[in-house]
Parts: structure tokens; sequence; C-alpha cells
């Protein structure tokens, strides 16, 4: 199985204008951060955890040209609204996008995307057959999906486990139940905003004290903030076996 990160970033502290700071300004493209998604692939399928508003745009510099499912971890505008660029998919495929969320996704989908969800639909909007989900695991293709709920403060939201992966970002709380579900990952993907706390987002140290507190092999830390510092920084200061992940990062799970 492949995992390829389209995005590490957040819309968290980052400005709408160009932002002049220093870790903005850097020339190392580790410091370039998209929002949060990864792609991943087994046995020719291919699924998208997230949508971002820079979907589009990660598709296209990943130069990736099937897309068998999307998978959403909750429905955040971070996270759905690049939704709309399916449509590209549908086009070249021929058929509709299978879509997985829970009933918080699909009420968001529904309201900000209405147009694909109506009897008479115009020709060309995106076309999908919404599959909801909750926290049971579920299949999609070769891919046995494990959900986890985690809390983004007040949110429930899902991360995933498929096969020796675990995928989960917009937390600041895992319950001893959830956490079971993570050991034995041989790599885990989780969120760390920045050095300092925040209300609904793992803080770098909090993050590292899950990493280790759950002995998985690797850990990369994804939906990180330009107040992370710069990559090369904080890397030096990062324990064995736990990394940043960075856009274009690519990874195989045996």
């Amino acid at each position: 199985m492949k995992v390829s990160f389209l995005g590490t970033g957040t819309s968290q502290g980052v400005p709408i204008i160009a932002c002049s700071c220093e870790v903005c300004r850097s020339t190392d493209q580790r410091d370039k951060r998209l929002r949060s998604s990864v792609l991943i692939e087994k046995s020719g399928f291919q699924i998208v955890i997230d949508t971002g508003p820079d979907f589009r745009q990660q598709m296209l510099r990943g130069k990736v040209e099937k897309l068998d499912a999307v998978v959403f971890t909750h429905e955040h505008k971070d996270h759905i609204a690049g939704f709309d660029d399916i449509r590209g998919f549908n086009w070249r495929e021929k058929k509709p996008m299978e879509v997985y969320g829970n009933h918080n996704v699909e009420i968001s989908l529904k309201r900000d995307f209405h147009y694909a969800f109506g009897e008479n639909k115009y020709p060309g909007v995106p076309n999908l057959n919404f599959h909801l989900i909750d926290n049971k695991p579920f299949k999609i293709g070769p891919m046995e999906i494990i959900p986890i709920e985690v809390m983004h403060y007040r949110l429930p939201v899902l991360g995933f486990r498929i096969d020796d992966f675990t995928y989960i970002t917009d937390a600041n709380y895992i319950s001893d139940t959830e956490k079971e579900k993570i050991k034995g990952s041989q790599v885990l993907v989780l969120n760390a905003l920045k050095k300092s706390e925040h209300i609904s987002h793992f803080s770098l140290e909090e993050a590292v004290g899950i990493a280790k507190e759950l002995e998985v092999e690797k850990t990369y830390f994804t939906h990180i903030s330009h107040q992370m510092g710069f990559h090369s920084e904080v890397s030096k200061d990062l324990s064995s076996g736990i990394e940043l992940a960075y856009d274009e990062l690519q990874i195989l799970i045996n």
C-alpha cells in the first residue's frame, strides 16, 4: 500500500492575504503546505481522504488520473471545500464518485453543494453515490477501513485505520477505547498544529506524547500551521521514529 501526502497544512493561523513571516517565505519546499489530505493506493484502487480547498491543485500536482472514492473525516470547510472538483473524475471515468462520510458531512455537502443532490441535476454537476458511515468498520474495494472516533474540541471527528496505517487529523483528544484501534499500526499520521496549546488541536508536545504512548513504529505529523516553525529546525528536536510530514512525501506500508 502506498500513501501520498497531498497536503500537510491547515487554514488555522494562515492569513487570507499572503503571509510575510519567515516560514511562509522559506525556500524549503517542505515549508510549503497545502491543506491536509492523503491519497491511498492499494491493489490498483485509489482513495482520497478529504477534499479541501486545494483539492484540484493537489490532483494536478500529483498527476492523479484515477480516483475510486473519497472519504471524509469531518465537515469543516478546510476538508470539504474542494468537493465540486470530483466532476473531473466523473467526466474521465464516466461513473459516479463513491463518497463516504458521517451524518454531519452529509448535511454539509447537501447544504454547500446542493446542486449535486437535486432530483433534476444540471448536466455536468458532480455525480456521486453517498455512503453514510459511523464508528463501525466498512470496506471500499480491497481496503478494510476501521474508523477511529476522536474529539476536535466538542466535535466528533473520524480518523481511519487501513491495514497497518492510521490517519488522524483535527483532534485534541482520543479515548482509551479508540487508542486500542491504533495500537499495532506500522505508521500513524497525527495532527500537530503548532508548539503552543490550542483549544481543538494537539500541540507538538501533545502529539509527541500520543506517539510515544502508543509505541507506533513510525509517526508523521500533519495539519501543521506556519506557526510551527521551519521544518528543518523542528525536525532536529524530534525523537527517532517521529517526523513532520510534508507535501508530496510518499511512504510504503507493508
